[in-house]
């Protein structure tokens, strides 16, 4: 593994000088670095590439930033054919799990094979316009939420899988998540947490109008239809809370596994639940 590829948060000097403390270790251990062209870095000892090629050019990718800034990694082309070291310079930190005193020494055990993968599935969303239209196709690794504007009333979603009527959700939107998500919006709206290994899907109804419309788990085999039935207002399509769509009544999304997903290199100091314990601050008073 000789060819790293750098890809950073934006706009923060901070992330600058981390990065370029690190690259002369890496070249030190013989690896060809490539660093993401939107990284403007005081040297030139460095070879820029377009952030959409650098997976391509690369045998790990090293992620610093957030979470957010995985996230949006996550959907550049070839993101899911090698693993990525995330570095948390945020805040949760749920995805991102190295810290950056442990990088040196994670980096190391990497380049010598000895790492462990965290494989998280993706979702595949595919909105179809009234009419039959298909808009577009996108992969997201958290989830895909539909929710109204501030000002607007509830709205109804109809909700199908494997084309079986589910429910329409009286409700202020609707998140589907895969486990890596569930730790996000759906936690906040009263999902549950789910282990990020599993390959299953969580349906979770956003303020739902019925109190017994509760979120519900599906197998990751399943293929969920949800179809805009009435509302008054503006309503949006949203993934990873990044990218977002505006929806119209008798539009619908049909959201599936994908085949595509992301290697997350673990960290070899904690374990999934320390993180759960240090970020949820369970047990303290």
């Amino acid at each position: 593994m000789k060819k790293i590829g750098i890809i950073s948060k934006k706009n923060r000097k901070e992330v600058l000088e981390i990065i370029a403390d690190c690259i002369p270790w890496l070249k030190k251990q013989g690896c060809t670095v490539y660093v993401d062209r939107d990284t403007h870095l005081q040297t030139g000892d460095v070879e820029y590439v377009d952030r959409e090629k650098i997976a391509q050019a690369s045998e790990l990718l090293i992620v610093f930033g957030g979470d957010g800034t995985l996230l949006s990694v996550s959907r550049i082309p070839n993101a899911d054919s090698i693993p990525i070291l995330a570095v948390n310079l945020g805040g949760l930190g749920f995805l991102t799990e190295i810290r950056v005193d442990e990088m040196q020494t994670v980096l190391e055990k990497v380049l010598a094979g000895d790492y462990e993968i965290d494989r998280r599935i993706m979702l595949d969303v595919t909105i179809i316009r009234r009419g039959g239209s298909v808009e577009t196709t996108h992969s997201t690794l958290n989830d895909v939420v539909v929710n109204k504007a501030a000002l607007a009333r509830m709205i109804d979603l109809e909700t199908s899988v494997n084309g079986q009527y589910l429910n329409t959700f009286k409700a202020d939107g609707l998140i589907i998540s895969t486990p890596t998500g569930s730790t996000g919006y759906s936690l906040s709206a009263g999902g549950p947490i789910i282990y990020p290994s599993l390959n299953i899907i969580s349906v979770t109804p956003i303020c739902p109008h019925t109190l017994t419309n509760r979120p519900i788990i599906l197998p990751d085999n399943s293929s969920v239809s949800v179809a805009l039935k009435a509302h008054n207002g503006d309503v949006y399509i949203t993934l990873d809370g990044q990218v977002g769509f505006s929806m119209q009544e008798e539009d619908r999304i049909e959201v599936k596994k994908s085949d595509k997903n992301i290697s997350l290199i673990k960290t070899p100091f904690r374990t999934y639940f320390d993180t759960l314990k240090e970020k949820l601050k369970w047990g303290e008073r």
